[in-house]
This record gives C-alpha cells, sequence and structure tokens, in this order.
C-alpha cells in the first residue's frame, strides 16, 4: 500500500448516505489522504457502497459492539503501523469544507516553527442551518468541579485549549508516539476527552484552528439519560448504559483524570440523572449529549 502522509480514522453504523456524504467531501481536499475506516456491524449495506465508491478506502470489520471509541481504536490501530506523518480523526457526519485538511495542517506546522511541534489540532464545526457552533475543542471551567469542560468557540486566531471533541481532530505522528491510541476502557463517549488529558499530561499540547472547518449538526438529547421529559427509573437506566456514565468507564475516566478527591465527583451524573438534567452547561464533562462523537446514533 502506498504511504500517504496523512492516515483519515473513521468509524461508521448503519448511516450509509451520511458516510458517503463524508467521504464525498473527504476526497474533495486538495490534500491526499489514505482512509481507515471501521464499519461496526451495518446491515444497511454501507461497505458495500463505500467499496463500489471509494475502492481505495481500507475498511475494517466490527462486530456491532465497538461503539466509537472500539471502531475508531481499530481503525487508528492499522493505521499506526504504517507510520503517518498525521492521524485525523473523523467523524462520519462530520463535512469539511475544501480547504480544511490544508488549513489544519499549516496551523500545525506554524505551531511546529514556534516551538510547539507536539500539539493536536482541533477543527471547529457549525450547523449547516443555523450557523451556530456545534463541536470542537473545550476549556476546563473554573467552576468547583475538576472534570467539567466548556466548549470554546473558534475567532480568527489559534487558540490553547485543555480538551476536544473528536469529530475532526489533527494529531501527528509524535504525539501519537506519545499517547498512543484511544483507550478502550471507553466505550462510546469520554474517549476523546481522556486522550487530550493524557496527551497533556505528557507534555503535549491542544489548539483549536480559526474559523470552521466544516458542518455538523448536533446529536439530540432527546430519549437519553438527560431527557427530563423521561421518568427517574428510565432516566436511571440510560445514564448506566454505554452512551451515558457506565459504571465502569466512568470510575477509570474519574480516577484517573478527577484528582484525589475524585470519588464526589463520580457521584455527579447520577445525581443528576435522578433530579433532573435542567441546565447542558452543567455538565459534569462537555459532553453536552450522549452520542457525543459516537457513529452509533
Amino acid at each position: 500500500m502506498k504511504k500517504a502522509n496523512i492516515a483519515v480514522i473513521m468509524t461508521c453504523y448503519n448511516r450509509r448516505n451520511t458516510t458517503l456524504a463524508c467521504l464525498n467531501a473527504l476526497y474533495q481536499q486538495k490534500k491526499y489522504c489514505d482512509v481507515y475506516l471501521t464499519d461496526d456491524g451495518s446491515s444497511d449495506g454501507t461497505t458495500e457502497a463505500v467499496k463500489a465508491e471509494y475502492p481505495k478506502v481500507q475498511i475494517l470489520q466490527g462486530n456491532g459492539n465497538l461503539f466509537w471509541v472500539g471502531g475508531m481504536h481499530l481503525a487508528f490501530s492499522e493505521a499506526i503501523k504504517y507510520q503517518y506523518d498525521y492521524y485525523l480523526w473523523l467523524n462520519d457526519d462530520t463535512f469539511l469544507e475544501a480547504n480544511a485538511v490544508s488549513k489544519l495542517l499549516q496551523v500545525h506546522q506554524n505551531l511546529a516553527e514556534l516551538g510547539y511541534p507536539d500539539s493536536i489540532v482541533v477543527g471547529s464545526t457549525k450547523d449547516s442551518i443555523t450557523g451556530k457552533a456545534t463541536y470542537g475543542g473545550a476549556v476546563k471551567s473554573k467552576k468547583w468541579y475538576s472534570n467539567k469542560f466548556e466548549f470554546l468557540e473558534p475567532s480568527s486566531d489559534i487558540q490553547e485549549c485543555d480538551a476536544m471533541y473528536g469529530n475532526c481532530v489533527l494529531i501527528p505522528k509524535s504525539v501519537a508516539a506519545k499517547v498512543g491510541n484511544i483507550d478502550t476502557a471507553f466505550v462510546h463517549s469520554l474517549g476523546d476527552l481522556d486522550y487530550a488529558l493524557r496527551a497533556r499530561k505528557l507534555g503535549c499540547k491542544i489548539w483549536i484552528a480559526p474559523g470552521y472547518i466544516g458542518t455538523c449538526t448536533k446529536n439530540s438529547i432527546r430519549n437519553s439519560w438527560a431527557d427530563t421529559n423521561l421518568n427517574l427509573l428510565e432516566r436511571l437506566k440510560k445514564v448506566l448504559q454505554i452512551k451515558g456514565f457506565p459504571l465502569k468507564s466512568w470510575t477509570i475516566f474519574c480516577s484517573r483524570h478527577s484528582g484525589p478527591f475524585w470519588i464526589f465527583y463520580w457521584f455527579l451524573p447520577y445525581i443528576r440523572a435522578i433530579i433532573g438534567y435542567k441546565d447542558l452547561a452543567t455538565s459534569p464533562t462537555f459532553s453536552e449529549d450522549i452520542n457525543q462523537t459516537g457513529s452509533e446514533v
């Protein structure tokens, strides 16, 4: 296989047309990329359609239980074998503008010249209809609990941040060598946040590119643990599920990133599920919805 400078890391599940539209926008980029796509057991013909329209895509098959973290881990693991210069995480519902990849590369090259080669560059997205910001980078809240992060809107300049959504993230090989892969201790959410925090602990920096790199619609909280239209029992069941805060993953995250008093932060999402999640801005992490960056919605 011909080695390219950039490997695009993707995962998908049962949204064939969305995945194809994402790939169409990706292949409009001026910069050539190799694409590694995990299809986590789609039953809607996604694999066949991608093979027919984009035969160069390297498709890896999942068993239907990988979710976002597992699917991204599998694709990332395969790409790392070939020692690319850059790895671009890309959600299959994120549609890039024509110059998006070149823009992210230029930002990283500028940072390297300034003495920050071990930098992750995050691309921000907006809603295609409203134009409002949706995903990108985040900064640590100044409020009392340590694992809350607030979305940071892009500006005309690069901005340093503390964490990121995984929708569109450029990772240079030096960072990948330090941090490694996404941790499969997480299943659907928290994997991108954990990666960012591990990277920072290892001396890497995270930056938001200027402006927007494309569009992505926010996932709805309807029928999730954050939906106050559900009764208490339904919310409690959902908060413990894979797309909520499953006990094992949430315990690992809190013990890893929330300091010596992490157990106090650990209770927060479950308390919020009980009392009702009325203000999305007060989430215990910056996940504003349960389908944070997942492909299985």
